[in-house]
């Protein structure tokens, strides 16, 4: 997903901004939404207990002491209430201030800072029900009971819309929180589905109960007409709409926001870009999710790491071949062409240069070899101290893999003649039958090819020391290669003998590159 949206908002910033813009845009966003949201829940209660409620006028020894109480309780729990919700905030979070790593604790106290700001916040609502309730007990006695309720339900609103805004903007915070597994593995709250009944019964269920109570009132002698009445419930169920359905959008954003995170990042995974790592910000199931998802890519990236590697080790053909069907010791019946390449006087190389610089010309040697042969879709067997068994035509079929073998063998020698002058091999090539599988025991096995095409190979790339270009092929490899690439190849005989290769029975074929006269 984009690290400008790491939080799962553009409000919270990109992952890489300082930890001191970050601080800054978080203590903005806190003091904006805490106090927009008291002052609004503030200003409806006004409302609705001076001009909307059914109940008798406000006489004017209340309206006095309200008009002065109001506006000093709640413009002294708003400032109070942000300094001190600020201070705690600063104490908990000074790990992070100081940019360092917390402890579990310090993560655990840092999660709980949404919960604790509500806490207070709920304080602060309800000694402002006790004051309010309490003024009308003395100077108003029938609106005690209208004060309660109003003041009470919109506190139980106001702060449950407080706690989904402060949850919010500390997400950086739980982000860092939450950067451990062992707080992935712990379970906090309700989890989602107990927050979301616990959301709807605040955001909902309360308005509602406040529109059940007034019917309550009512039947139970409250004197009100019934424009009144109509005119009460009209502005009340506004209320508990537009409250209600602003919980229940930020509450399902909340849980909304971290599965479409899991969603982007698979879209990338199933497009093949498995460097994705999603920020965890969600201390419930959510978190759960987003970590989980966070430890799969990490074991794809793994696995493909190993497939690379083992696909270095013994070819790729052959690590997919593995990884398509179980891996079992034997082998089958193969026809296939083999590719032996031998370094010419590596030993006298050895002794008169720099170990340095035969590293370097080994490297530049199988550089060359190895590009030649995964070019044309042969693999590499082993490499033998300076020599190289290539095969083509297993694990996996190969169409015209002795012509794909010859060509590698006449394309490699010339490659090798300009780039790496410094360096002769010898490479020989022949086709035959073999027996192809993996070899070994159940816990440590090899994949290799057997047989007198491998024995053959071998003695052809001795006698190459000898031909035209230090390439020898057999004449099976050639005839069984198709017409463009046998094109290439003429007969060679060395004296006036035919070729009898060591190990073998009967005489061989053996051609060199060149033209046909």
């Amino acid at each position: 997903m984009s690290v400008e949206q790491a939080y799962g908002s553009w409000l919270l910033g990109p992952s890489h901004q300082s930890p001191r813009r970050l601080r800054v845009r978080i203590q903005v966003l806190l003091t904006v939404f805490l106090l927009a949201t008291h002052a609004i829940g503030a200003l409806i209660v006004a409302v609705l207990a001076n001009w909307v409620l059914p109940d008798t006028p406000t006489d004017d020894g209340l309206q006095l002491a309200l008009a002065i109480a109001i506006p000093v309780y709640v413009g002294f729990a708003l400032v109070v209430g942000a300094v001190v919700a600020t201070r705690e905030i600063l104490r908990t979070l000074r790990w992070f201030q100081r940019g360092v790593v917390p402890d579990l604790d310090e993560r655990r106290r840092a999660l709980e800072v949404p919960m604790r700001l509500t806490r207070w916040q709920l304080g602060w609502w309800a000694g402002g029900t006790l004051l309010f309730t309490a003024l009308s007990v003395i100077l108003q006695p029938d609106r005690a009971i209208s004060s309660a309720l109003t003041v009470g339900l919109a506190g139980l609103v106001v702060c449950s819309i407080a706690y989904l805004l402060a949850e919010f903007a500390l997400r950086p915070i739980s982000a860092v929180a939450l950067d451990a597994p062992q707080m992935l593995r712990e379970r906090r709250g309700l989890g989602v589905g107990g927050r979301m009944v616990a959301f709807w019964l605040l955001g909902t269920g309360a308005p509602v109960v406040g529109l059940m109570l007034t019917a309550i009132l009512v039947l139970a002698g409250n004197t009100v007409s019934v424009r009144r009445l109509a005119v009460v419930l009209l502005v009340v169920s506004a209320i508990a709409f537009v409250f209600g359905l602003f919980v229940t959008l930020l509450n399902a954003r909340s849980v909304v926001e971290p599965v479409d995170d899991v969603r982007r990042a698979l879209q990338h995974v199933e497009a093949g870009d498995l460097d994705q790592r999603l920020t965890v910000y969600d201390a419930t199931e959510l978190g759960q999710l987003q970590g989980g998802f966070n430890q799969m890519v990490a074991g794809l990236r793994e696995r493909e790491r190993l497939r690379d590697l083992f696909g270095r080790h013994v070819g790729h053909e052959v690590a997919r071949a593995a990884v398509d069907r179980e891996v079992a010791l034997g082998g089958e019946a193969r026809v296939v062409s083999v590719l032996f390449v031998d370094l010419l006087g590596s030993t006298a190389m050895a002794a008169d240069r720099d170990p340095a610089e035969v590293v370097d010309l080994l490297n530049g040697f199988f550089e060359v070899v190895v590009e030649e042969i995964d070019r044309r879709g042969g693999i590499v067997n082993k490499f033998m101290g300076d020599a190289v068994l290539a095969i083509f035509g297993a694990p996996v079929e190969l169409p015209d893999h002795a012509g794909r073998a010859l060509a590698a063998a006449r394309v490699m020698a010339e490659r090798l003649a300009v780039e790496q002058p410094g360096v002769r091999a010898g490479v020989g090539v022949f086709t035959g039958t073999t027996v192809a599988g993996n070899v070994g025991t159940s816990r440590r096995l090899e994949y290799t090819v057997i047989g007198d095409a491998v024995n053959a190979a071998s003695r052809l790339t001795d006698l190459a020391k000898q031909a035209p270009g230090s390439i020898a092929a057999a004449g099976e490899t050639v005839a069984a290669a198709s017409p463009q690439e046998a094109a290439h190849w003429t007969p060679w005989r060395v004296g006036e003998d035919a070729v009898l290769l060591r190990g073998r029975a009967r005489p061989t074929d053996v051609y060199v590159v060149g033209s046909h006269t």
